[in-house]
């Protein structure tokens, strides 16, 4: 299976910030590390940034096989990182209903970068984080590594 980059992996740590123990965040789960969600069953104090960095890995799998079921076409490490990030941050069913979707499929690939922008919204408010966010998510589709 294809793997996000160290570059896309740095991208999420970005935007999802750091914390060593857990928080509730802003949608009322309790949450550790780089957005990892804590289920049934963990249980944390405190963890590293290395530790949280293997749990981003192991969460952002998900990710990884949706963007690999959802297109069908070759993509480039750049588009396939800002693509993961873009199916980590809002999820598979975001991602497979949209028209960014479709656009990578038809390989319109000059069009990505405004379909994400199109994706910074948050309760009927534009959120400056989202739209950073998407911004350099678009930098790193239209980045050919």
């Amino acid at each position: 299976m294809r793997h996000i980059t160290q570059d896309g992996i740095d991208l999420i740590k970005r935007f999802e910030g750091f914390s060593s123990s857990v928080y509730i965040c802003p949608a009322g789960y309790p949450t550790i590390g780089y957005g990892h969600l804590v289920r049934s069953g963990e249980s944390f104090n405190e963890i590293s940034e290395t530790e949280a960095e293997e749990l981003l890995r192991r969460d952002v799998e998900s990710a990884e096989r949706a963007v690999l079921r959802l297109v069908n076409v070759p993509l480039t490490d750049g588009q396939f990182d800002a693509l993961v990030s873009f199916t980590f941050n809002l999820g598979s069913g975001a991602f497979q209903r949209s028209t960014l979707r479709r656009k990578v499929n038809r390989q319109a690939h000059t069009e990505v970068p405004e379909q994400l922008m199109r994706w910074v919204w948050a309760d009927g408010r534009k959120l400056r984080g989202l739209l950073t966010r998407r911004v350099m998510e678009g930098k790193t589709y239209k980045t050919l590594f």
